[in-house]
């Protein structure tokens, strides 16, 4: 009989709330026991007045009276008995709603009771048969959140017109004849979404990554063509203002000039007007002399040097007349009008030329017999050596027609010609006595007696010892400013442009436009040593 009562006290003499012996147990209506203090604590938590162990609902607080039996059997042992340990609850872990004092963790929540229990306490739900039937899930913090605000229902269905959690009632009212599923089977949905948005989310942030790049390159290369611009603007402005001051040294220095002649006139006019002052004051003098001698010889010889005065010059005639600037100020305005706008002519010009030297290409030199004397081809077929002298050009040229018997001409043709677009190539020219150069529909012809005009499929540039022409019919001669070293020549096809371009000064020099061209336009070079 001990052993049975030894056994008997150590499942039942244990508070379920504390853990720990009760003290001062009282019993509830439906006939758990609790200490008093234990039970009193976890009303007061509450805003229902629930069993901890099998949750009857009292609708008012019990009067709780103390268990006699429990009491006596308590004293009786006289040895606290305590319940195995269990863990206590962890930052992150759900604790037990029903124990007080040290919380343990919950390993359950009921989703009818809509409470959290740990081991000790889920104890009736896995005994009475009623508390078995309600279901329970991994722990769930905050269970209230789970219910319905208006039904005071567990939410365990998904409206999937108003995408919202709902519960049972809400399907009969509220969202009658909504479409609704289980909260499963909406999450395993939306769990597929998830898995498509996260496999779509890092391309869409490579891709944004790349246009960060992207525009980043943009603003720097706008800073780049800032700066260049800004440089380019200060060395026009720079010119400009060059020009804009030297009119106005020139102008200075003009009117200093002019100042400096009327300057020597008066300055000479006046050293001679003092000579004759002195020269009257001397005779003036020599006058009184002897006008106050009574020797009468002495007067006699005196008067004879006397009688013929030196030449009088007629002042009155004579002025100084202060130098006119009339129209001075105008015409140096108009000089210095010419000078900018041709300094304009010629920004503009070089802007031009940037802008057509984009299409610049590169066609490659036919390789040229080796067993002739006059020339070799050198620097990847882009260079001409002729009678013992370098010769370098930018475009790709071949030969097109025999050497002429002085053996010191040589007349070049590119091999492959424009049929479309626009292109550019450049022609060093330099320390050539005659050279033509320009471009051709006729690549074949060897023919002397040929006039190198558009009608006759040339658009030829010529420069010899009458200066620069455009050989056309008539002939339009061009003005020459200095040596053009290196020759451009832009040619668009399609709108029928043929354009010369003096590289070194970024000045253009001729356009032929309005022409019409059906055959393959093919740069041709003809060079006299």
């Amino acid at each position: 009989m001990a052993s049975a009562n030894t056994s008997w006290s150590e499942e039942n003499l244990s508070c379920t709330i504390c853990l720990d012996v009760f003290n001062s147990p009282v019993t509830t209506p439906c006939g758990h026991n609790f200490c008093r203090t234990c039970i009193n604590h976890f009303w007061d938590e509450k805003l229902e007045y629930k069993c901890p162990l099998c949750n009857e609902l009292f609708h008012t607080r019990p009067d709780l009276r103390v268990n006699i039996l429990l009491s006596e059997m308590v004293d009786r042992f006289g040895t606290p008995v305590r319940v195995k340990e269990q863990p206590c609850v962890e930052p992150g872990e759900v604790p037990c709603d029903v124990c007080t004092g040290t919380q343990l963790k919950a390993v359950k929540s009921c989703l009818v009771c809509l409470i959290s229990y740990c081991q000790t306490h889920l104890e009736p739900h896995q005994r009475v048969t009623v508390l078995k039937k309600h279901p329970l899930v991994e722990p769930i913090d905050r269970l209230e959140d789970r219910m319905c605000e208006k039904h005071d229902r567990i939410l365990e269905l998904f409206c999937k017109k108003e995408q919202v959690c709902v519960c049972l009632l809400c399907t009969v009212t509220d969202h009658k004849s909504h479409p609704v599923v289980p909260l499963k089977e909406e999450y395993e949905v939306k769990t597929a979404q998830l898995g498509k948005i996260e496999a779509e989310v890092p391309q869409r942030i490579q891709e944004r990554k790349l246009k960060i790049k992207e525009i980043k390159d943009t603003v720097e290369l706008s800073k780049k063509d800032a700066d260049k611009e800004i440089a380019e603007a200060r060395q026009a402005f720079t010119a400009l203002i060059g020009c804009v001051e030297k009119c106005l040294d020139d102008f200075n220095q003009m009117v200093k000039e002019r100042l400096k002649s009327t300057e020597k006139q008066a300055e000479d006019l006046i050293k001679g007007l003092e000579q004759e002052v002195v020269d009257l004051t001397k005779r003036m003098s020599t006058v009184k002399q002897l006008l106050h001698t009574e020797d009468h010889l002495h007067f006699l010889k005196a008067f004879r040097s006397l009688k013929d005065p030196p030449p009088n010059r007629i002042w009155s005639t004579v002025a100084v007349r202060p130098p006119s600037y009339e129209g001075a100020l105008e015409r140096s305005l108009h000089q210095l009008e010419e000078t900018l706008d041709m300094e304009m002519k010629k920004l503009r010009s070089g802007d031009e030329l940037k802008k057509v030297q984009q299409y610049k290409v590169d066609v490659a030199m036919e390789p040229l017999p080796l067993s002739d004397p006059c020339y070799v081809l050198t620097g990847g077929r882009k260079r001409v050596k002729g009678v013992g002298k370098w010769n370098a050009y930018d475009n790709n040229l071949k030969q097109y027609s025999e050497i002429r018997e002085d053996r010191n001409y040589l007349s070049l043709l590119a091999r492959q010609g424009f049929t479309s677009g626009r292109s550019y190539f450049e022609v060093e020219v330099k320390g050539y006595t005659k050279w033509n150069l320009g471009v051709t529909t006729i690549p074949g012809s060897k023919s002397d007696h040929i006039t190198f005009i558009p009608s006759h499929g040339y658009w030829i540039l010529t420069y010899n010892m009458d200066g620069l022409v455009f050989s056309d019919d008539p002939a339009v001669r061009l003005p020459l400013r200095a040596e053009l070293q290196k020759v451009g020549v832009f040619v668009d096809y399609d709108k029928g442009w043929v354009s010369f371009y003096d590289v070194g000064a970024s000045v253009h020099i001729y356009s032929a436009t309005g022409c019409t061209f059906s055959q393959p336009l093919y740069p041709s070079l003809s060079i006299q040593y």
